[in-house]
């Protein structure tokens, strides 16, 4: 049941950014909505109409630092607590959380951190009688925090145990820690152009990475950047935007992407010639790619359905097949930081079941010759080479065609033995790091 909040004669500037954050920290860790649901599309938080660029600004900022060090602010708190979090009122958790991240990890001086955060219970019915624990922990924060989070800093407390032990048992020890602290940073802004990469990076104050995506230290709002409304790029991960390159030349080839939206890949595959088929299950997700697609002035044929259930043209007829599969997104992690806290280790064996289903579906569209790329934006071994070593096990008339380092900006170290993509977040770690992403490339034999 949501909490009444008293009625505030003014608004005291900065606290209409932290009570939405604390809304949607609320929905991340208490009703398990995404933070993509509640900042973009019809589902949004209403409030965000009201904010500032700045104040948006502030409150997504707000709520990824506080998910990237979740585990780490959980242990402080329960350090400076005497009886834990309180557990009868969310607000009170979350303007701890908010208060010690500023405090801690932000360029907000001490003491406005306490006052808003003390502001933030105050105005709530359930969590006022709190306002004066609020106030005492975060001024033990301000003075005591550094030192308690520093003891704890080699012990990766901001990856859930669960999924840190998968990575230490598939990467080993030290990769999987040298991914956990990547994960901890912000991201910067990677954008896949249409031509010239090198002025594009000069134009945005960034530089291009050997893959060719261009990477910018530039904030704000993305739609006010260079290029953007004139549809000369598109956000999209370094990692990411390697799997559609792998085809090849797809000019004049026709292409199904299963999961296309909410577009990156299929912008790519458009833009390079290809005559593409857009398939995704979401409506609301289909409509981003087709307002995407026309602002780029790229065309696909868009089917709103299940890409695994979808007949298409099942004779065989398509040059090429893209299955960017649903997964657990522990690859994205760094970006998405609410996957971390959303995803439990049970949510495997179901998104299996359904990569299982979409690599049988590709089967019965390619035609012999075609090229089937497989590709998911998971760390987990099972939802990558294992599920593709699954595939060929089962007698299907498929073929490995191993990647080559040229394909991927020579970087042989996001290659496996077998010849696929595995990109790590710890990879380009002086350049700010990469999504984890796994990739194969398959070719239909004739028989």
């Amino acid at each position: 049941m949501p909490s009444q909040r008293f009625a505030m004669p003014s608004e005291v500037p900065g606290l209409a950014a932290r009570r939405i954050a604390a809304d949607i920290l609320d929905g991340v860790l208490h009703k398990q909505r995404t933070l993509d649901e509640q900042l973009d599309g019809a589902a949004a938080h209403p409030g965000l109409k009201t904010l500032s660029d700045r104040d948006r600004a502030l409150m997504r900022r707000l709520v990824a630092t506080i998910l990237r060090r979740l585990g780490t602010l959980g242990h402080l708190l329960s350090r400076l607590l005497d009886r834990g979090v309180p557990t009868d009122a969310p607000r009170a958790q979350s303007a701890l959380l908010i208060g010690a991240a500023q405090i801690l990890w932000m360029d907000v001086p001490d003491h406005a951190a306490v006052d808003l955060s003390v502001r933030l219970v105050q105005s709530d019915r359930r969590a006022a009688k709190y306002a004066g624990l609020v106030n005492a922990v975060l001024r033990r924060c301000a003075r005591e925090g550094q030192p308690l989070i520093d003891e704890v800093k080699s012990q990766n407390l901001d990856i859930p145990p669960w999924l840190l032990a998968r990575w230490i048992g598939a990467y080993g020890e030290t990769t999987a820690r040298q991914m956990a602290l990547a994960i901890g940073h912000e991201p910067s802004l990677d954008i896949t152009v249409k031509a010239d990469a090198a002025q594009w990076a000069s134009r945005l104050h960034g530089e291009t990475l050997p893959t060719g995506t261009v990477r910018t230290l530039l904030q704000g709002s993305v739609t006010m950047l260079p290029g953007f409304t004139e549809g000369q790029w598109w956000v999209q991960d370094a990692a990411a935007a390697l799997p559609a390159r792998l085809f090849g030349d797809v000019g004049g080839r026709t292409i199904v992407d299963l999961c296309a939206a909410p577009g990156g890949k299929t912008a790519q595959l458009a833009h390079a010639g290809a005559r593409v088929t857009a398939v995704d299950r979401s409506p609301a997700r289909m409509a981003r790619l087709r307002d995407n697609l026309a602002r780029l002035s790229l065309q696909a044929d868009d089917v709103v359905t299940d890409g695994a259930e979808w007949p298409g043209q099942d004779n065989g007829g398509f040059d090429g097949v893209l299955v960017d599969a649903p997964c657990t997104s522990t690859g994205t992690i760094r970006r998405h930081p609410d996957v971390a806290w959303l995803r439990q280790e049970l949510d495997i064996g179901a998104l299996m079941a359904l990569q299982k289903r979409l690599l049988q579906k590709a089967v019965a569209l390619l035609k012999p010759g075609g090229t089937l790329i497989y590709c998911t934006c998971s760390l987990e071994v099972e939802e990558g080479p294992r599920q593709i070593a699954n595939f060929l096990e089962r007698d299907v008339p498929f073929r490995r065609v191993p990647i080559h380092p040229t394909e991927v900006g020579g970087l042989a170290e996001m290659l496996t033995a077998e010849g696929d993509l595995r990109t790590l977040p710890s990879h380009f770690s002086a350049l700010d790091g990469i999504d984890g992403f796994y990739a194969a490339r398959l070719v239909r034999q004739s028989a």
